[in-house]
Parts: C-alpha cells; sequence; structure tokens
C-alpha cells in the first residue's frame, strides 16, 4: 500500500543525498500504452484504473557514502531529471521504473550495471523571482526538456498525490535479472506549482506518444535527508520485508 511516510527502513544506505528545487510533471497514459515498456516481472499500477507517468527534475545535493559528513570529493551537486511510471511486483510491492534518467555528472553512468538507464547531458536549473526553470538535452540531436514552474502555497496531500509522489523502491533490469533499490526520506512537503511552459520530448524518445492532456504539477522545495540502499535482485519475499540490515545511517 502507497503511504506518505516511508514504508521501510534502510539501516545500511549506500549512498546519502538530497533532493532540492524538485518539480514533478505528472500525465495520465492509457494503460495499454505504458504496459509495453514495463518488463516481465512487473506490472503497471494504476490510480483509478488509469496509468500515469511521471517527469521529475531537482537537484541531487551532497551525493555521499554514509560514513563522509560531506560530499564525494570532486563531486558537485548537479541536476537529475527521471521519467517513471509507476510499477509492482506480483506480490503487492510498490515501485518506480525509470524510463530514463538524465543527469548532469558522467560519475552517475556507474549505476548502468543495475541496467539504470542514466544519460549525461547538459542540464541546468535556474531559480530567478520566484520563477524556476529547469532545462536540458542530450545534444542538438537528443531528446530535451524545458520546464517553467511558478511553485505556490503548500498542499494537503490528497490520495492522488501521495499515490503520485511516495515510492519508496526503484526496479531496474539488467541481463534478465530484475533488480531492486529501496529509499529512505522524510514525506516531501508538497507546494501547488503553475507550469507558465512545458517542453519536452523526453517521452517520445522513451516509445510513448506525446501526452495527450494537461500534466499535474507539484513542487517541493527538498528534502535532505535520503538514504538510497545497495541494489540486489529481486527475489520473492517471504513474509515481511521491512528492513535492509542495520548499521550507519545518514545524519
Amino acid at each position: 500500500m502507497v503511504s506518505y511516510g516511508p514504508e521501510l527502513r534502510v539501516h545500511v544506505p549506500a549512498l546519502c543525498a538530497g533532493w532540492l528545487t524538485q518539480t514533478f510533471v505528472h500525465w495520465p497514459y492509457p494503460l495499454e500504452q505504458v504496459r509495453r515498456l514495463v518488463p516481465d516481472g512487473l506490472v503497471v499500477d494504476t490510480f483509478d484504473d488509469t496509468a500515469w507517468v511521471s517527469l521529475t527534475a531537482f537537484v541531487m545535493a551532497g551525493l555521499r557514502p554514509p560514513v563522509l559528513p560531506a560530499a564525494l570529493p570532486g563531486l558537485p551537486d548537479f541536476p537529475e531529471t527521471n521519467l517513471r511510471t509507476y510499477v509492482r511486483r506480483p506480490d503487492g510491492r510498490e515501485g518506480l521504473w525509470f524510463l530514463s534518467l538524465e543527469v548532469g555528472c558522467p560519475a552517475m553512468l556507474a549505476a548502468r550495471a543495475v541496467g539504470a538507464p542514466f544519460h549525461v547531458g547538459r542540464l541546468d536549473v535556474d531559480r530567478q523571482d520566484g520563477v524556476v526553470t529547469y532545462t536540458g538535452s542530450r545534444g542538438r540531436a537528443g531528446p530535451s526538456y524545458r520546464l517553467v514552474v511558478r511553485p505556490g502555497e503548500r498542499l494537503a496531500p490528497s490520495p492522488r498525490d501521495v499515490w503520485l509522489t511516495s515510492r519508496w523502491r526503484a526496479y531496474t533490469k539488467r541481463l534478465g535479472v530484475l533488480w531492486e533499490t529501496p529509499v529512505e526520506h522524510p514525506p516531501f512537503p508538497l507546494r501547488h506549482a503553475r507550469l507558465d511552459a512545458v517542453e519536452e520530448t523526453l517521452t517520445r524518445a522513451a516509445g510513448l506518444p506525446p501526452p495527450g492532456t494537461e500534466p499535474l504539477a507539484h513542487y517541493c522545495d527538498g528534502i535532505r535527508q535520503v538514504r538510497l540502499g545497495g541494489s540486489r535482485p529481486a527475489h520473492p519475499v517471504r513474509g515481511r520485508a521491512d528492513r535492509y540490515g542495520k548499521g550507519r545511517a545518514c545524519a
């Protein structure tokens, strides 16, 4: 069951980070258009019988192993934008399936080892006079995006808001093996968001038709206590799966 607060504890994080200046842009899609992009072993999750695809743009801040008090030496904060849909295992565990991950940091390509679809491009996040502008591209001929967002007041999340923003694991697939990466963080302090501009070709590059409806948007100033667990093969669970070992957590 999707929950607003963390579903599980990541007692031994592989990495700690913050996600700042974050905008969520969501589009409903017919189920059959999304189902063909999701691998065997996962089922497309729906809200009111509708599949959703979300573009999430933010700044990755302070990325580091838990044993370090500060970010990795030589690794500055960098923009990231992901395109994802919502999935679950046959046993009911919900999560995210990433259709693409755009980053401004080549070091993140190491995550391709477990099938994460990272692409390095030119990304930028600019904030001026209460307006946030996100831009990114993989090159002149590659997919690109531009979002212009006006953050609004705090909101009390509805069940749909929670469903769209609160997921506690991500799935990837590599060489026929499904991998699961857990995450723990405080609930997003969501705000209303007005979109002044939405231009993107990431959905088309992922194999989807262009969105056919106006998007729903959320904004979050950010959270800093993000704990990313180590990826592991997503074997069937026997009994409860609410712990990932004991050890050092992020401050």
